[in-house]
């Protein structure tokens, strides 16, 4: 087998299994473990896939600055935003998890909502001033630059002291077998508090980041209980979402 059919083979079983073991594809492909190691470093030096101890891991997700991820797929993010809003009621506490997407759903809220709204975010914060019918709480803690939300021990230690009816969770990486993920440690940490306090866990994920992950594991896909993503999802994408309980709704 040539090398780039070779390594056509790893993307390949990386994309339909979610993670490669080094040990099964000396075996599969018949060659040697330091010629796997050499295909794994060098597709993870191209960019396409994160090569981890003993085997390799899906390199997608989103984590770029906040100002980046706003101008991408803003019509996706904008529909995603307004099914997810349809969902909130009268008299809820709801948590808005920082980025792009639940920055949207800020704005999609309905102007006649009489809900208590926390946040980490800033730009959700100041989204929401002028709204007549909502309180909204900042947490704070340390402000991350690149994502505009509050970490550290303050937020978590509030996050547990919470029990919101529904969080609305902004996702760098959404995959059926390794979970919810993000490219910010402390920022995992601030999201499991959320999570760990909420009746209900609503993910928002555009198409482009079903099936991903990132290098921080967030919580298991089992701990979602609705998945909100756009039209261009198909059905063998959202499958396997389905099929672990989670309600899927497209927008």
């Amino acid at each position: 087998m040539l090398t780039d059919e070779r390594r056509a083979v790893i993307l390949d079983r990386l994309r339909t299994q979610g993670r490669v073991l080094a040990a099964d594809l000396t075996a599969e492909l018949d060659v040697s473990s330091d010629t796997i190691r050499r295909d794994l470093r060098e597709l993870d030096d191209a960019g396409l896939l994160r090569r981890v101890h003993g085997g390799a891991l899906p390199r997608h997700g989103d984590g770029a600055p906040f100002q980046s991820r706003a101008a991408r797929a803003p019509a996706a993010k904008a529909s995603i935003a307004r099914r997810a809003a349809e969902s909130v009621s009268d008299g809820q506490l709801v948590v808005l998890d920082g980025g792009t997407t639940t920055l949207e759903v800020a704005r999609a809220l309905r102007d006649d909502l009489r809900a208590r709204v926390i946040t980490t975010s800033p730009p959700i914060a100041i989204a929401l001033a002028d709204h007549p019918g909502l309180e909204v709480s900042v947490v704070g803690g340390t402000l991350r630059p690149n994502s505009l939300v509050t970490v550290g021990a303050a937020a978590v230690e509030a996050f547990r002291s919470i029990r919101a009816d529904v969080v609305f969770l902004g996702v760098c990486g959404l995959h059926p077998e390794i979970g919810v993920t993000t490219s910010d440690l402390e920022e995992r940490h601030v999201k499991a508090a959320m999570i760990e306090g909420a009746a209900e866990v609503v993910a928002l994920a555009d198409h482009d980041k079903l099936g991903t992950a990132m290098s921080v594991v967030v919580a298991p896909l089992s701990a979602v209980t609705r998945l909100v993503t756009d039209a261009e999802a198909d059905d063998e994408a959202l499958a396997p979402y389905r099929a672990l309980g989670i309600e899927v709704l497209r927008a």
